[in-house]
């Protein structure tokens, strides 16, 4: 399998690269998602943790237990999101593009604010 996408969105978790990009398609798969992105946040320990974010289709519901071992089942454990948030619908830029910089921007001020807590 060949991965097209950007180098910069490497994440690199405790010494091992993973690609958004493999972990999307994956996510995509499923039959409940309507959008799907991935990108690295901040973690002391590891360097850097997955957080994957979706979005259902109309009328769906999932846990995020139900999507962490629909990852599990096709991909390798140490590429399946730590975190995962469901949104209503995810942030896109001008061009109707998913944007992960919008998504990155909410991390990081989230992480500034201690009542707010990564799932």
């Amino acid at each position: 399998m060949t991965i097209v996408g950007l180098k910069k969105d490497m994440i690199l978790r405790g010494g091992f690269n993973i690609y958004p990009k493999e972990l999307e398609e994956v996510l995509y798969s499923h039959p409940k998602i309507a959008e799907a992105a991935v990108i690295g946040i901040p973690d002391p320990a590891k360097g850097e943790e997955v957080k994957a974010f979706v979005s259902l289709k109309p009328n769906e519901f999932i846990t995020i237990e139900e999507l962490r071992e629909f990852c599990k089942t096709r991909i390798a454990n140490y590429k399946c999101p730590a975190h995962i948030e469901i949104l209503p619908e995810l942030p896109k830029g001008s061009t109707g593009k998913i944007s992960k910089k919008l998504l990155k921007m909410e991390i990081l001020s989230d992480a500034t604010d201690p009542a707010k807590i990564l799932t």
